[in-house]
């Protein structure tokens, strides 16, 4: 069974107290949403453990946006799997676009730190996609296609979500249409072995657009950057509507 797991993603903005005003803000939303969609929050590191302590007990889960493939040593400004655990956090957020494009990820330590993830007892949302420039060449499928490939070696596919984010898309405004983020996501699945992965789609999600992205039948949530960052927006989203 697929589960529905809609996501923010907060890259670097809010403090510990701009944080809290948030969830003073959000929370009280989540009474009307449906029990089966999974809600996340990739808070920056400085602010999860004060998340923890006020999301415990919520239906919200706490994600962090990044996690190294050792369980400690000398990796200056890495975070590891114990470190994330310990406070409460039960998703995180690996090969997003703007790690990959300005912090040299590559597919191959992708996978490392998916492995680690589930090592450690997280689920990681693992994002892929293409540049405008790919999308114009007609690379989008190969590209993909290899990003998954190398990426899920001796990955766990009963533990993970994956977020399919057309990079022109992100921060742009610029949303994909509907019926070609389902077309895509229709191809990732095709290349998995568990059929009930939950695919997100994730690139200038908007409450006004939602609607009619998880209208899609192959769509399994969202993850969302920039509209995540305002309580009601960020509600109005997890708590879409079905067509």
């Amino acid at each position: 069974m697929r589960k529905i797991v809609i996501a923010g993603n907060w890259k670097m903005y809010k403090t510990q107290t701009e944080s809290l005003e948030f969830l003073q803000g959000f929370m009280s939303h989540l009474e009307e949403t449906p029990d089966e969609r999974e809600v996340v929050l990739a808070a920056p590191f400085t602010a999860l453990s004060i998340m923890s302590k006020n999301l415990h007990g919520s239906r919200v889960q706490l994600g962090a946006q990044n996690i190294h493939w050792e369980e400690m040593g000398a990796y200056t400004g890495e975070i590891a799997g114990p470190m994330l655990t310990e406070i409460g956090v039960r998703f995180v957020i690996v090969g997003h676009s703007e790690r990959r494009q300005y912090f040299g990820e590559t597919d191959e330590t992708v996978n490392l730190r998916l492995k680690a993830a589930q090592r450690y007892g997280l689920t990681p949302i693992l994002c892929v996609g293409e540049t405008k420039q790919q999308r114009d060449a007609g690379e989008t499928e190969s590209l993909i296609s290899t990003q998954l490939k190398k990426g899920l070696v001796d990955v766990d596919q009963e533990n993970l979500v994956i977020a399919y984010e057309p990079i022109w898309a992100i921060g742009t405004g610029d949303t994909c249409e509907s019926k070609e983020a389902n077309r895509v996501i229709g191809l990732i699945r095709t290349q998995l072995i568990n059929p009930n992965v939950s695919i997100q789609y994730g690139g200038s999600v908007k409450p006004n657009n939602i609607d009619e992205i998880m209208a899609q039948p192959e769509i399994d949530g969202a993850l969302v950057g920039g509209a995540s960052l305002e309580a009601a927006s960020f509600a109005r989203i997890v708590n879409f509507q079905k067509g």
